[in-house]
């Protein structure tokens, strides 16, 4: 099965329709995201990918810090011109390689940033180099000038952004044109599409891909009780999974269940494949060779216009299915 691949905004980048999310195959420091990391099974899942057609890798600096790049150069070793990789700057990381939890955005931290990238990744250029986040202290025309000239000087190809308003994204793509924005976006996550961010990419020509297809793991239907995450997973503190709406959640999965049932392929594939009907490009993350297979299957599932309505009532637009994170990250989106 050859994954088909399509076009990411309009200045020349081809990726494949479903991407490679990496974050969860190297822990953090200070967190458990998704489980204990092995190191062997995510760059066997990075090769199998490879092998599927699925080249479109996304990391960032701040997914481990730093070791999530470090594991995508030693997966890619000498094959890094088979890879389409995307990476994050935003989140401060300082000189001894520790995450402050501020959001730079300055010039001169972009250059800095772009270069530790660069020399984690062991390559001298990043196909779509993302902000991760808005510094809300500092202009983002200052902050994709920067981008802009690491585009001219062959260090980033493309430039991305994440989790912004309309008006920042106007405000960014009059500095230099916009490839892709990066938010969250699933049947549980559609405030993008509520505050009209995609209609305004539309007509920029930018295109969206979407994190937590899966809506952090609950479209997946493998878990049914708080019990099925284990004791620090970080999604016990966000809103999503907690008793106000963990039930409801569940019923509106096994709705889903239901007719993925009947269509004969399991929910999560449902899930992702309505995101690649909206010509959405989704970067599921997965550390296993195991789920890697049936996310890949979901780009090669039709969905009719029925199936599309059908899953559109069980979780309508503007369905309260929780916060995707706790005040202080909800606080830094823009």
């Amino acid at each position: 099965m050859e994954i088909k691949k399509i076009k990411l905004g309009n200045q020349g980048l081809i990726v494949p329709q479903i991407g490679l999310g990496c974050m969860g195959m190297t822990g953090f420091e200070d967190a458990n995201m998704y489980g204990a990391a092995d190191e062997n099974e995510a760059i066997a899942t990075i090769h199998k990918s490879l092998e599927m057609g699925g080249n479109f890798l996304d990391t960032a600096d701040l997914y481990g810090p730093l070791k999530n790049e470090q594991l995508i150069a030693k997966a890619m070793g000498a094959d890094r011109n088979k890879y389409i990789i995307a990476t994050k700057f935003g989140w401060e990381i300082n000189e001894e390689n520790k995450v402050t939890w501020a959001i730079n955005g300055k010039k001169e931290y972009v250059k800095m940033a772009v270069e530790r990238s660069l020399k984690n990744l062991k390559t001298d250029y990043i196909d779509l180099y993302y902000m991760h986040r808005l510094d809300k202290n500092t202009p983002i025309e200052e902050t994709v000038g920067a981008m802009s000239e690491l585009v001219k000087e062959g260090k980033i190809g493309y430039i991305g952004l994440s989790e912004v308003s309309s008006e920042t994204v106007k405000r960014a793509h009059a500095v230099h044109p916009v490839t892709a924005v990066q938010s969250e976006y699933s049947l549980f996550e559609r405030t993008v599409e509520e505050r009209g961010i995609l209609q305004t990419l539309t007509e920029l020509g930018i295109s969206f891909v979407a994190y937590s297809p899966l809506g952090r793991g609950f479209l997946s239907g493998d878990i049914k009780k708080m019990s099925d995450l284990p004791e620090n997973d970080f999604r016990r503190a966000i809103p999503r999974f907690q008793e106000a709406h963990f039930h409801k959640n569940i019923e509106l999965v096994e709705a889903i269940e239901a007719l993925a049932k009947d269509k004969n392929v399991s929910a999560s594939q449902l899930a992702i494949a309505w995101i690649i009907n909206k010509g959405i490009v989704p970067i599921p993350g997965t550390k296993r060779r195991k789920y890697l297979e049936q996310n890949m299957a979901a780009a090669s599932m039709e969905l009719t216009p029925s199936d599309v309505a059908t899953l559109e009532s069980i979780v309508p637009l503007g369905t309260d299915t929780g916060k995707a994170y706790d005040e202080f990250s909800m606080g830094l989106l823009d």
